[in-house]
């Protein structure tokens, strides 16, 4: 395979990740601390899981048969970057100023509705300029999680309180560097410096949608004469009792895979673990590494142990995780190197789960194919997280002084990860062998 297109697709998945991965661990704590009322909160924080659906019945269809994906690539992220670029300008709450809450959901949800979508068109020109998707897409989605990496470590300098750096008068770059290192953002200085957060996704964008216009052409997939919608032969695949119950179980990993992210930014900040705001991006990346490892050998995985096995030690990385986070959160240097388990769970069930449509939907359906089971990872999974925790995790495990109990909050997840595990292995019983004429008859 000509290493130029692949390296190409390399670095559009670089960026389309660096994008998410630049705003979304902060959001979380910084929604409230711009004054937003917990039903605001909850609207801007929906715009994503929303536009995972939105983006399944619209955009979807229009990427599969009737626009050329690097062309539909370019577009959404020069429009959405603008929107999300627009959201580091916008002002907290003040005294005598309330935030801007219907220019934030309003931008959001732009960006969101364009971004979503790209997420599956990323993928679709992947599989249509790679040989083997088994061999060949691990590397290729790599990518990906260099990008979440690369978007986490420059938060370390730009969340630093440099005041409070240059007032310490240190020698030596070695001292320096290490008061920089100790000197995190605070308050409505840390408020501040989090809308770097998306003024950097915005200028990733920006290139993205530049760089999109060099990337293979891929063409729309046109369908026969009186076929159905896309989205809705997408569906009927669900009629097969294998891809059903693969379907409910994302949908589970999903709210547990979205539990995770909501709640370890402020976890990790929290008095049981202690890790300076600064830093918490940069740890949660730790998982990215691992995952880099894990895209590596996905393919050769996949041979060994099969489609069930695989995703079953993907589902219990989760579990693992969260019982490690409920019963050991005194350990800070365990904290850390647990996150090294979140590159398993994506890529050993998310991407294989990509890689399982890829190989048994019909060619014309596949970009909306992976937009059914993305209706599930970053769509329903992602709405019944948000409302679960926002209405009433949060209250059930608030403690007094406005803290949480951490270690009951964790077992829910957990639980529920373990409960996937069990359908999964029950109930799921796809083909062993990863051949090229899996194709699911879905007319």
């Amino acid at each position: 395979m000509n290493s130029t297109p692949r390296f190409k697709l390399f670095l559009m998945m670089v960026l389309e990740f660096f994008i998410w991965g630049a705003w979304l661990p902060k959001i979380f704590g910084y929604l409230p601390a711009m004054g937003f009322t917990g039903n605001e909160q909850l609207a801007i924080l929906l715009a994503f899981p929303v536009s995972a659906i939105v983006g399944m019945v619209f955009s979807n269809e229009f990427a599969d048969r009737r626009f050329a994906a690097e062309k539909f690539m370019a577009f959404s992220h020069f429009v959405g970057g603008l929107a999300i670029l627009a959201l580091g300008f916008l002002n907290p709450a003040s005294p005598t100023h309330p935030a801007p809450f219907w220019a934030f959901f309003t931008l959001m949800s732009v960006h969101c509705l364009l971004y979503v979508p790209t997420m599956s068109i990323a993928n679709t020109l992947v599989f249509a300029n790679i040989k083997d998707a088994a061999r060949d897409y691990g590397f290729v989605r790599m990518g990906g999680t260099v990008g979440w990496i690369l978007a986490a470590w420059p938060f370390i300098f730009l969340l630093v309180d440099w005041d409070q750096v240059a007032a310490a008068h240190t020698t030596g770059f070695v001292s320096w560097l290490g008061t920089a290192f100790g000197s995190p953002l605070e308050g409505e200085k840390l408020i501040a410096g989090t809308r770097w957060t998306y003024i950097v996704a915005g200028v990733a964008s920006l290139v993205l949608a530049a760089f999109s216009l060099t990337l293979p052409n891929t063409p729309p997939k046109k369908g026969e004469p009186g076929d159905s919608l896309a989205f809705v032969k997408a569906f009927k695949v669900l009629r097969h009792p294998v891809i059903l119950v693969l379907w409910l179980v994302t949908l589970i990993d999903s709210f547990v895979h979205n539990t995770y992210f909501f709640h370890t930014d402020s976890f990790l900040k929290s008095a049981s673990v202690g890790i300076p705001a600064n830093w918490t991006q940069a740890v949660m990346s730790v998982g990215q590494i691992a995952e880099m490892l894990t895209m590596v050998i996905l393919g050769a995985t996949l041979k060994r142990l099969g489609w069930k096995v695989t995703m079953l030690v993907g589902i219990a990385g989760h579990a693992l995780r969260f019982l490690v986070y409920a019963y050991l959160p005194n350990h800070q240097w365990l904290m850390v190197s647990v996150q090294l388990i979140h590159g398993i769970c994506y890529a050993f069930y998310f991407a294989t789960v990509y890689i399982f449509v890829e190989k048994n939907f019909p060619n014309d359906i596949r970009t909306s194919a992976q937009g059914l089971f993305n209706l599930m990872i970053f769509g329903l999974g992602d709405i019944l997280a948000k409302i679960f925790w926002i209405y009433y995790g949060n209250a059930k495990f608030a403690v007094a002084g406005g803290g949480m109990d951490w270690s009951k909050l964790f077992l829910v997840p957990a639980a529920l990860a373990i409960g996937a595990m069990l359908l999964l292995a029950v109930a799921f019983h796809p083909k062993k062998e990863l051949t090229d004429d899996d194709a699911v008859a879905a007319h």
